[in-house]
């Protein structure tokens, strides 16, 4: 109620200010008390975001008075072009960004709903750090011991028989997934460096690639991973040092790799002498497996895994790890230094805090069966209100489905009218580093409010239809 009646003050002083002459000076507090019915505390927060937006200033002990107006003129930022030169071009921020207008039907995030995040754990281990030292101390470089140790402990607990497990001087913390990519694409590609990608793939490793002006070199994705002969290829042809890859539920398509096209594919790798970035984002996303990281099957530092705690724990705890064994570990630190000096110490605190408790576990569990009600929910409303959608693959773990349009049907021009109608989806050709081979939506299940995925199903339908027709 304070802030309603607070921003109803700020609206009708703006409007007085706007026809006010400089230097006019405002009714007292208690007029504005009086005039408003509010508390004095409201009406000294509704004067205190006047000054803030520079239409009001405050004389102390002489009262609060119109800001002077400044003369508005044209400024020449013309000179800007030569300074700045020519960059790469870097796609635009995803769909998977952009709020949902309100009572809208949000079917294009790429983060999982409120109601799926360990909420309490969180909420306790900031009160905790907030109490503890890390709020006041810088952090090593490299990130807090025993966060590091957990990262190494989890990935060796699916270690193969005869694989070295890493071990904590192996891990680098970072501030989040899409931070260390970018630091892994400089570190380990470099401005006109070529990298190998799946297609399609993450949109923010296309434009983290761009940005870094690594030149990017395209294989075709596939229900089981790509084709190893086609990675082969592309590796001899480009001479790329590295190849970027989700083995686990890949975003946006849901694919996971066999155990056979996983095991080519890092003999292909050995061959060539180079790195295989494992984005492991959907680690803690599995609904009907959880499969064994590329990087439990490597000892040798050919596989550098990257996996992400921002989408599993919160949004607000942008935390991940980077496991990276021999020499290209020091490469790794170095770059990340270079963009980030260290990860807030509260932070890993937090993310420590909630992954140790044996609350964490069962989250864990639970997860995995709400993610299938609503995964389920979604397949089956869209095979029965948008039958032209076809769903290729439904994954067996993950956040989203990759659905397929009717030939001729633009991703684009399909979400523009499905937004119109109240239901936000995500056109597919954001996730193809090059020309898409196919139009496609990408559809986040693990949005809020899957009682209206049916109704979203329906409407998603009746536009494609006319878009068809």
């Amino acid at each position: 109620m304070s802030n309603d009646s607070s921003g109803r003050i700020v609206a009708e002083l703006s409007d007085w200010i706007s026809r006010a002459e400089p230097g006019a000076r405002l009714p007292s507090t208690r007029e504005l008390v009086a005039r408003h019915e509010a508390s004095p505390v409201t009406v000294q927060k509704a004067l205190r975001a006047l000054v803030a937006q520079g239409l009001v200033e405050s004389r102390p002990g002489v009262g609060t008075f119109v800001r002077a107006r400044r003369a508005t003129r044209v400024h020449d930022h013309r000179w800007q072009t030569s300074a700045l030169g020519a960059v790469p071009r870097v796609p635009e921020p995803s769909t998977a960004l952009r709020p949902a207008p309100e009572g809208a039907i949000a079917l294009h995030s790429g983060y999982p709903d409120r109601e799926l995040l360990p909420e309490r754990l969180v909420r306790a281990a900031f009160a905790r750090a907030a109490r503890g030292g890390a709020a006041l101390e810088r952090p090593t470089a490299a990130g807090d011991a025993e966060l590091r140790a957990w990262f190494a402990a989890s990935l060796a607990g699916s270690t193969l028989h005869g694989i070295d497990p890493p071990t904590p001087e192996d891990a680098v913390v970072v501030p989040g997934s899409q931070s260390g990519i970018s630091t892994l694409f400089r570190a380990l590609a470099g401005p006109g460096g070529a990298l190998v990608m799946e297609s399609p793939t993450y949109w923010g490793a296309i434009r983290a690639a761009a940005w870094a002006g690594v030149r990017v070199v395209p294989v075709a994705g596939g229900e089981h991973g790509p084709d190893p002969d086609e990675v082969d290829r592309a590796l001899a042809r480009s001479g790329a040092r590295a190849f970027y890859a989700q083995p686990l539920f890949a975003n946006p398509t849901g694919a996971c790799w066999s155990v056979e096209t996983a095991e080519r594919i890092l003999e292909v790798v050995r061959r060539h002498g180079v790195f295989l970035i494992e984005d492991d984002w959907a680690h803690d996303f599995g609904i009907e497996d959880d499969p064994v990281p590329l990087a439990a099957r490597d000892d040798d530092g050919h596989v550098i895994h990257l996996r992400s705690l921002t989408k599993s724990v919160s949004p607000a705890v942008r935390v991940a790890a980077v496991i990276a064994r021999g020499p290209v570990r020091e490469r790794v630190l170095v770059s990340a230094q270079s963009e980030s000096m260290y990860v807030s110490g509260a932070l890993q605190e937090v993310a420590l805090d909630v992954v140790t408790r044996p609350a964490w576990r069962t989250h864990r569990q639970g997860l995995r069966h709400r993610l299938a009600e609503r995964r389920d929910l979604l397949t089956s409303a869209l095979a029965e209100h948008a039958p032209a959608l076809r769903v290729e693959s439904p994954p067996r773990g993950g956040l989203n489905l990759w659905a397929r349009l009717p030939e001729g049907v633009s991703p684009l021009r399909a979400a523009e009218e499905c937004a119109r109608a109240g239901v936000v989806v995500a056109p597919g050709d954001e996730w193809f580093p090059t020309e898409p081979t196919g139009p496609y939506l990408r559809l986040n299940y693990s949005g809020p409010r899957p009682g209206d995925f049916v109704e979203g199903a329906r409407v998603i339908g009746r536009v494609v239809e006319g878009l068809v027709g």
